[in-house]
């Protein structure tokens, strides 16, 4: 992503004398050298790289791109987004660990990787309330469990009674082991004794698509890869996992009231991060530039196409937030305990 610049011919409209068409064309040259030095200055800064630690398609990239496009254009400089999936969203926050804390390198973050896989049995020990520098949350996201719309149950009770029924249960897709994807439908196994087999692919788009493709029978992928393929007839929406019916779809009943009464499997979120070390100045600069970006009308209307919702908090308010969601899940995974593949 480029910041524009401006650039053009320069026509004589008029004819004028031999002293008067001299003065002008050296006027524009200096003119030209003025432009051509600003934008030397420009090119010359550093790259400002936002890692991904999804594929392409999901809320995660979808947001980065956003916010990429709108940064270049107000800090004037480039922007690239460069997609590292793995670790359940974990990879990209582990190299954003290891750069330089100047603010020229940063990493989108989602709820899996920032507050429960820390707390899973046998985690790495990579802990990103200790190792990254949060700058601001950015969206909410809703969490919808879907099925193939050809083969697939259509209502949550049809599901629950197919996983008991059929040997083996029934497989579901999700971005990775412990996101919030995963545990959203592993509290629904424990309130309902479904027997749900977990598959986990490296993002919420490709586990959709292996639905779509009658790969797996059922998903739990975040809304913004779910949504379209739902609109297509592809996918049917057995529900979100929320408690509350998302703001962008509106229509979509909740499992809550598809069968499982006060079900809340909650709902997950993203954020941004700086390098571990990154000057305060530095941090506080880039999370107000993101606020004045998400709170434009047409930025709003870009992120309501990705079926999610602008949540933003600065660096302080979102480093609590983040505090109090890893307590949040030490504490729940005493209750439900899961398997940390």
């Amino acid at each position: 992503m480029h910041a524009a610049g401006r650039q053009g011919p320069f026509p004589l409209m008029h004819s004028r004398s031999l002293g008067e068409t001299m003065l002008l064309r050296i006027g524009l040259l200096l003119a030209s050298l003025v432009l051509s030095g600003s934008a030397f200055a420009q090119s010359s800064q550093k790259t400002l790289q936002i890692i991904v630690p999804f594929p392409p398609a999901g809320s995660a990239d979808g947001i980065a791109r956003i916010i990429g496009l709108e940064l270049g254009e107000r800090l004037g400089r480039q922007v690239v987004v460069e997609n590292k999936p793995g670790a359940g969203g974990a990879l990209g926050l582990q190299l954003l660990s290891k750069a330089p804390p100047d603010g020229d390198t940063l990493s989108i973050g989602a709820t899996g990787a920032l507050v429960i896989n820390p707390h899973v049995p046998g985690s790495s020990g990579f802990d990103p309330l200790k190792e990254v520098t949060p700058v601001a949350k950015l969206i909410d996201i809703p969490i919808v469990l879907v099925s193939n719309a050809k083969t697939g149950p259509k209502t949550v009770k049809e599901m629950i009674e197919r996983t008991k029924s059929t040997p083996g249960g029934l497989s579901f897709g999700t971005t990775g082991a412990n996101s919030s994807q995963h545990l959203a439908i592993e509290l629904l196994k424990k309130v309902t004794g479904a027997n749900l087999v977990h598959v986990p692919y490296r993002g919420s788009a490709p586990a959709a698509m292996a639905v779509i493709g009658d790969q797996i029978p059922l998903a739990s992928v975040d809304l913004t890869s779910g949504h379209p393929h739902i609109k297509a007839g592809t996918l049917v929406s057995l529900g979100v996992t929320s408690l509350q019916r998302a703001k962008t779809a509106p229509d979509m009943p909740t499992i809550a009231e598809g069968g499982v009464p006060g079900f809340d499997g909650s709902s997950g979120f993203i954020g941004i991060f700086a390098p571990p070390g990154t000057p305060a100045a530095k941090v506080r600069q880039l999370s107000s530039e993101i606020a004045a970006i998400l709170a434009k009308p047409a930025v709003q209307a870009k992120i309501d196409l990705l079926s999610v919702e602008p949540a933003y908090a600065n660096e302080e308010a979102f480093g609590k937030l983040l505090a109090a969601e890893s307590a949040k899940w030490k504490e729940l995974f005493k209750t439900l305990p899961v398997a940390a593949n």
